[in-house]
Parts: structure tokens; C-alpha cells; sequence
């Protein structure tokens, strides 16, 4: 069966070239399987996602060449229906109530990364409330609902990276599906939406290879196909550090801006990520050389000087 991929930024910010080039990745792993590929915007972080950015997401995508199947879709728009899910855990005790600090939740509602992981809660309020209710009284304000993290080990499997063993209970604890003003967390919106738009493929960057771990827990409780995850190295700055959205310089409307042709940018990434092609190339006309067994294993460590590469190379 052919897979059903996703492009699923966050507009918090203007993507920058590791986006684009996990974004092309993802693409051309499912469109060279005769595949489907959604665009859905993950803009559940209220505080920080904007309207702007959401319209500079779909407007440097098309510009990269991507296309999708469908209208782009907000997760926001489901919002109702992810905390339903959240309360429903509630109420069968695979979840529960937390009326802790606030610090340790907000820090654990985004997408996770290797060097800013959340602290590993203790369990304080595991057992301590018969309802959500019962916290809102004791508490005085909306709770916290956090996932009932099964013990023991789990096994994934990725495409790329192999097997993988991780201790979701262990490693993450007992992490939070809902903060006390209604935002699902990452985590629980991920896995929800991926059943509800029928992926089957997801290839992101490998700095959310931890994330499985507490994913295939969500979707063991919830009785959720786990899809095929492939995670790739990312694309590093010149100091070996992952690039953030604040670095405007080496965002794609910034390059776009300064006279970088979406061909270069493609092929350039390509290049480095162990696609063979024939020079300036759209995503398109790359597609045939596309195989997994072909992408590199270490990181794209980019160089200083990588607007100028891209905007005086040939385009043509």
C-alpha cells in the first residue's frame, strides 16, 4: 500500500533550511512510493503560532516545489476534539489530574529536543484525585492532565535508524497531555491527528527520535497503528549546534529574499543528504534518484558562508 506522509510545521517562526530540507525528504519519500503527502499546521501553541507565519509556511513550501494533496490543515481546528480524547484518558485512568507547578508542564507541551527535555516528573499527584473536578477544588484552578506512563521497555523500529529500546515510564515519567488552559500537548496531538488523517509515514528529524518513546505508549492506550517513523540527521549551523528559528539569516524567506533559486536550494540539499541528481533540480525532477538506502548518516554541518554558496552557484 502506498504511505500517506505529512509536512507538519509549527508557524512560531520562518522556516529555516533544516525544515526544508526534512520537508523535501518526507515529500519525496512517499511521492517516489506513489504516495500522498497533508499539510498540517501545528498551531496549537497559541501563544507563540501567528497567522503571518502560518501563510509564510505554505508560501516558502510551494516555493521549495512541494506540493500536497488536500487544503493545508490546522490543528487548532480539532482542538475540542484532541481534549476530549485528553479527558476521555481521564476518565478510563490511563490519565489523571496534576495540580504541580506550571514550569515543569509548559516546558514539556512543545516539541520536544535532545538538550531541552523536560525533567522527568515524580508521579506528586499520581492516584491523589478521584477526578478532574476533585483537583479544581483543591487546586483552585484547572488542572494539569498527565498520561499514567505504563512501566517496562518499549521496542521501535525506524526505517533509517534501526531498532531502538526506550523506557518511556523511566525516561520521561508521567508527562503531561493537557495544560490547565486547554492546549493538548505535543505528544498527544501528534498521535491523534496521524490516526485521524490516516499517516502511515513519518520522517522527521532525528532530535524527535526520543519521542517515540512516549508516543507508542499514547498509542498502545489508545489502540493507534504506530506509523513507520524515519528520522534523519539534521542540518547543524556552523558551530555544530541545531539551527533555531531565530536565525534569520538562514531561514528560506531569507535566502528566497536574497536571490537563492529553489533549485539550488533543493539540489544543494540533496546533494548533502546522499541524493544523487543532476544539478539545479526541482523535487520533481529529482524524484526517480530518491531512495532511503541512499541517505547519510551524520549530520549536515552547514557552512558560514552557505547564502553566498547558494546564491552564486549556477541555476541552470
Amino acid at each position: 500500500m502506498a504511505p500517506t506522509a505529512r509536512l507538519a510545521p509549527s508557524p512560531t517562526g520562518l522556516l529555516h533550511i533544516g525544515h526544508a530540507r526534512s520537508f523535501l525528504l518526507a515529500w519525496m519519500s512517499s511521492r517516489s512510493a506513489g504516495g500522498d503527502v497533508l499539510l498540517r499546521l501545528e498551531d496549537l501553541d497559541t501563544s507563540r503560532s501567528r497567522d503571518e507565519y502560518v501563510e509564510a509556511c505554505i508560501e516558502d513550501l510551494e516555493w521549495l516545489g512541494l506540493d500536497w494533496d488536500g487544503d493545508p490543515h490546522l490543528q487548532s481546528t480539532r482542538a475540542g476534539e484532541l481534549m476530549a480524547v485528553a479527558e476521555r484518558l481521564v476518565a478510563t485512568g490511563e490519565a489523571y489530574p496534576c495540580i504541580c507547578t506550571r514550569k515543569e508542564v509548559r516546558e514539556a507541551l512543545s516539541a520536544p529536543h535532545l538538550r531541552d527535555r523536560a525533567p522527568r516528573y515524580p508521579g506528586t499527584c499520581r492516584g491523589r484525585f478521584s477526578s478532574i473536578e476533585a483537583a479544581q477544588r483543591e487546586g483552585g484552578r484547572q488542572p494539569t492532565l498527565r498520561f499514567r506512563c505504563p512501566a517496562g521497555e518499549v521496542d521501535v523500529e525506524d526505517a533509517l535508524l534501526g531498532g531502538a529500546t526506550f523506557n518511556p515510564s523511566e525516561e520521561f515519567g508521567d508527562f503531561p497531555i493537557a495544560s490547565p488552559d486547554g492546549q493538548v500537548s505535543y505528544h498527544l496531538a501528534v498521535v491523534l491527528d496521524d490516526d485521524h488523517q490516516g499517516v502511515t509515514e513519518v520522517l522527521r528529524g532525528d532530535d524527535l527520535h526520543s519521542s517515540c518513546a512516549p508516543q507508542a505508549a499514547l498509542q498502545a492506550a489508545l489502540s493507534i497503528q504506530r506509523p513507520e517513523w524515519i528520522h534523519v540527521p539534521l542540518v547543524l549551523d556552523e558551530g555544530g549546534e541545531r539551527l533555531a528559528k531565530r536565525a534569520d539569516s538562514l531561514s528560506i524567506r531569507s535566502l528566497r529574499d536574497a536571490g537563492v533559486a529553489p533549485k539550488r536550494l533543493v539540489s544543494w540539499l540533496l546533494d548533502q543528504s546522499g541524493i544523487p541528481n543532476s544539478g539545479p533540480s526541482s523535487p520533481g525532477d529529482a524524484l526517480g534518484a530518491y531512495q532511503l538506502s541512499l541517505l547519510n548518516r551524520e549530520p549536515v554541518r552547514l557552512p558560514a558562508d552557505i547564502p553566498r554558496i547558494l546564491i552564486e552557484a549556477p541555476t541552470a
